[in-house]
Parts: C-alpha cells; sequence; structure tokens
C-alpha cells in the first residue's frame, strides 16, 4: 500500500480543479482526478503525466449516485484510504439574473451539482478519510457566499452580487455543511474547510477576472496539506479567513 498521500479532486479535467491536480501532485501527492467526461479527464490526466507528476484518471460524474459508488469503490480497493478530499466541481448557472428573476430550474440545477452532490460525495467518502492519519477535506465556496459581506453595501461585493443569487445561496449552504461536518469531527485528525479561489480567470470567472488560475488553486492546496495544528471549520483565500 503506498505511503504518500492519496487525493481525489472532483470536476478536475480543466480549471482551478485541473491547476490544483497539479500542484498537489508536483508536492510528491498521488492524485486522482476526478472529471465526468472519460476522453476530458484521460487527456488531462495524460497531460499531467508527461510533467512527471503521479497523477491518474478517475471517471468521476459528482451528479450521479451510481457514479460516486464506483469511485469510493475503486478508491478503497486500490488505496484502502483517502487523505485528501477536495469538493472542487461546481457549476453557476444564474449570472447577471436577479434574484426575483431566476428560475426553479436554475436553483435546483446549482444545489444539486454544489450542495446536494457534494453532500452525498463526502458522506460516502468520509469512512475513507477516517482511515487516512489526517485527514483533509476542503470544499470549493466563494466569497460571494458570505452573508456578512452580501449585506455590507460598503463590502467588495455589497449589492453586486444580487445577480448570482441561486449560486451565492448554494455556496452560503455549503459554508454551513462545511462548519457542522469540522465540528462533528473535531476530536479527530480530520480537517474540514472551506476555501475561496478568488475572481480567476476561468471559463466561469471570465478573462477579465484580476487572477491566474494558478492563484486560484493555492487556497486549496494549502488547506489540502495543513499541518495537524491547522485550523479546522473556517472559511479561507490566500491564509486568510473570509467572515461567514
Amino acid at each position: 500500500m503506498s505511503t504518500k498521500k492519496i487525493a481525489l479532486v472532483t470536476g478536475a479535467n480543466k480549471g482551478i480543479g485541473f491547476e490544483t491536480v497539479r500542484q498537489l501532485a508536483a508536492k510528491g501527492v498521488t492524485v486522482l482526478l476526478g472529471a465526468r467526461d472519460e476522453k476530458r479527464g484521460t487527456e488531462a490526466a495524460e497531460q499531467l503525466k508527461k510533467e512527471g507528476l503521479d497523477v491518474q484518471f478517475l471517471q468521476l460524474d459528482v451528479n450521479n449516485e451510481a457514479s460516486q459508488d464506483s469511485a469510493a469503490k475503486f478508491i478503497a480497493e486500490k488505496f484502502g484510504r483517502l487523505d485528501i478530499l477536495v469538493n472542487n466541481a461546481g457549476v453557476a448557472l444564474d449570472s447577471q439574473v436577479s434574484a426575483s428573476q431566476g428560475t426553479l430550474e436554475q436553483w435546483r440545477s446549482t444545489f444539486e451539482t454544489n450542495v446536494f452532490s457534494l453532500v452525498s460525495l463526502t458522506q460516502k467518502l468520509l469512512p475513507l478519510v477516517r482511515k487516512s492519519g489526517a485527514g483533509r477535506i476542503v470544499n470549493l465556496s466563494s466569497i460571494l457566499g458570505s452573508l456578512t459581506l452580501n449585506s455590507d453595501p460598503n463590502s467588495p461585493i455589497g449589492g453586486w452580487a444580487s445577480v448570482t443569487t441561486a449560486y451565492d445561496a448554494s455556496k452560503a449552504a455549503l459554508n454551513m455543511f462545511t462548519i457542522h461536518l469540522a465540528n462533528e469531527l473535531k476530536s479527530s485528525s480530520i480537517k474540514v474547510n472551506a476555501a475561496h479561489p478568488g475572481w480567476v480567470k476561468t471559463e466561469m470567472g471570465g478573462q477579465e477576472a484580476p487572477l491566474e488560475i494558478e492563484d486560484g488553486a493555492k487556497t486549496s492546496v494549502e488547506l489540502a496539506l495543513l499541518a495537524n495544528d491547522g485550523p479546522t471549520g473556517g472559511h479561507f483565500h490566500m491564509g486568510q479567513p473570509i467572515p461567514w
């Protein structure tokens, strides 16, 4: 059985997830690159393998329970544990849609991926994380999920974030799950935190975003590799806490 840390990053064939895989593998972690599309996921993993990194593709559709079960079974049989889970997969379906205009389809689809599927996958993989000597769970959240900052007209997002209401609400719900799971596991060696990657130049963030993809992955990687005296139950960006 491998003595290297074993990590799974979901939604990792592109963007921040792909870069998170690269940075974790560069630090000596064996990384499973989770992606729904087999062709794109395999190509992404092969690209990183050519860089000399210990990466392999794992087919995982986070919205499919059978796919979640299959992934959990594979990890259990091949590695016997999971040291790091980075819940990176997510969607934003209501950009430039006001609170009064968002459709129920947008809300349901957003919560299905950003909350319900994430909770389900985490619960299925938690027994494997418990077998790690120092498990780490990182949930990709956003500053847009902060109730404190959304309600403050003088904050960087005050008033502006109301055009992504379903997305923001899903991240607020994810933050609550993060807090409760961290509290539940506080007597264990597992640490659970939410990461705000920043406004990053991705398909979701757009090219006007100020941060490069390399920067967007740094918070996830930092939280995935926390020392034993590191925090749990927090929301962070580049080592700095973000208000709930």
